[in-house]
C-alpha cells in the first residue's frame, strides 16, 4: 500500500509542539530522539474524546476534530486535548515525518468482538532495518519493536505490552482502562493512505463508542490515569488497579486538574449518555422487536 504523504505542518507550529514536548528543534531522527519524543507524548498528549463529543453533540457537519494534524496540535496547545485514534495517529505521523523519520500509518482492529472490520489507527517508524510501533491510544511509553520471529515486550506494571506475529499479522496484548487483565489488538497493514484514515474517521460520526461518554487516558509518572464508563481509573506502578465511580461534576474536575484541559473546552462538554448498540447489530435488532 502507498503510505500517502502527510499534509505538511507549519514549521512555527512544529516548533511550538516540540518545545511543549521538551524536544530540541532540529533533533536528528535517531532511535534516542524517537524514544524521548514518544515518552514525552505519552506523558503530555492524552488519548481523549472530549472535542469529538462536543462536535457530535452539536450536529456540526464540518470535518471532525483532529482531521488535520494542524487542527489537532493547535487544540492541544490551546486546550490540552488530544483525540481518538484516527486523529492522534494522523497527527503523530505528520510530526514524525516533519522531523525526518521514515513513518507510515498503521491500520488495526481492537478485537472487542470475533468478527470486526478494522477500527484502530497507529504509527510505525522504520530505523535502519528495524520497525517500531508508536501508538497514541495504548500509550506504551517506549517504541515497540516489531520482530518477525520473536515476541517483543515493554515490561512495565502499568502500561506494559507484549507483541508477537501470528501468521502475517502482529498482535499486541495491552491494558485498557476498563479491562486491565489484557486485551488484544491485531494489526492488519501498514502504509495506509491519509485519505483512508480520514474516510474511516468520518465513518465514526454516526456511531462510535467514543461519541457518548467521556474516555480519556494518559501516563502520569509511573502510572496510567483515565476516565472510562463513568469511573476514574488508575493503573498503578505496582500493577494494581484503582477504580472510583465519578459523577459529571467530578469528571469535569478530573479533566481540569488531572489532565490539564482548559476550562473553556470542558465547559462545552456535554454530559455522558448511554451508548446505544451499533447500527445493524444483533443487540440493536433485539431491542427493536
Amino acid at each position: 500500500m502507498s503510505s500517502g504523504n502527510a499534509i505538511p505542518l507549519d514549521r512555527p507550529l512544529v516548533g511550538r509542539v516540540l518545545d511543549r514536548l521538551e524536544i530540541p528543534q532540529g533533533a536528528e531522527p535517531t532511535e534516542e530522539s524517537l524514544r524521548k519524543l514518544y515518552a514525552s507524548w505519552c506523558q503530555h498528549v492524552p488519548f481523549d474524546n472530549v472535542r469529538k463529543m462536543i462536535h457530535v453533540s452539536s450536529s456540526n457537519n464540518i470535518p471532525l476534530p483532529g482531521s488535520t494534524a494542524g487542527d489537532y496540535f493547535q487544540a492541544w496547545l490551546d486546550h490540552g486535548t488530544g483525540g481518538t485514534c484516527w486523529a492522534g495517529a494522523g497527527a503523530l505521523h505528520a510530526l514524525l515525518s516533519m522531523m525526518g523519520f521514515e513513518a507510515d500509518r498503521a491500520l488495526g482492529t481492537m478485537l472487542v468482538a470475533p468478527v470486526l472490520p478494522p477500527n484502530h489507527a497507529s504509527v510505525r517508524v522504520r530505523l535502519g532495518e528495524r520497525h517500531f510501533l508508536l501508538d497514541t491510544s495504548i500509550l506504551h511509553h517506549e517504541p515497540l519493536p516489531l520482530e518477525e520471529d520473536e515476541e517483543t515486550r515493554i515490561d512495565h506494571p502499568a502500561w506494559g505490552v507484549a507483541c508477537s506475529k501470528r501468521g502475517d499479522r502482529w498482535h499486541i496484548q495491552w491494558r485498557p482502562l476498563h479491562k486491565p487483565d489484557r486485551f488484544e489488538c491485531r494489526f492488519e497493514g501498514f502504509g495506509i493512505h491519509g485519505d483512508d484514515y480520514l474516510g474511516r474517521y468520518e465513518q465514526t460520526r454516526g456511531w462510535s463508542p467514543f461519541n457518548y461518554q467521556v474516555c480519556a487516558r494518559r501516563n502520569r509518572g509511573d502510572e496510567v490515569i483515565g476516565l472510562a464508563f463513568g469511573h476514574f481509573i488508575t493503573l498503578k506502578s505496582d500493577g494494581s488497579v484503582e477504580s472510583i465511580h465519578v459523577d459529571d461534576h467530578e469528571r469535569r474536575r478530573i479533566l481540569l486538574d488531572e489532565f490539564g484541559l482548559s476550562r473553556e473546552i470542558v465547559s462545552h462538554l456535554p454530559t455522558d449518555r448511554p451508548t446505544p448498540p451499533p447500527p445493524g447489530s444483533r443487540t440493536e435488532a433485539a431491542g427493536s422487536t
